[in-house]
């Protein structure tokens, strides 16, 4: 498994923009694969958000290549 840090603000983003285009998903549609998709990434951006809003100036996230793929399939 390979992994990757990356700037949590635009991971945050991201998320942000994944997370719309899973709500557009329409009611009938929504199933458990749906709804696995829709609780990774709503974690996902909030430990983004939580490192981009750091103090620290460690504004970076690591995450796995499956979880970067399943951002990126739905932004």
């Amino acid at each position: 498994m390979s992994y990757a840090a990356l700037d949590a603000v635009r991971i945050a983003k991201a998320c942000k923009t994944a997370l719309h285009v899973l709500e557009t998903v329409e009611e009938k549609d929504r199933n458990e694969t749906h709804q696995r998709k829709t609780l990774m990434i709503q974690r996902i951006e909030a430990l983004a958000r939580a490192a981009a809003e750091s103090k620290s100036g460690e504004q970076a996230i690591t995450l796995t290549s499956e979880e970067f793929w399943l951002i990126s399939q739905n932004w």
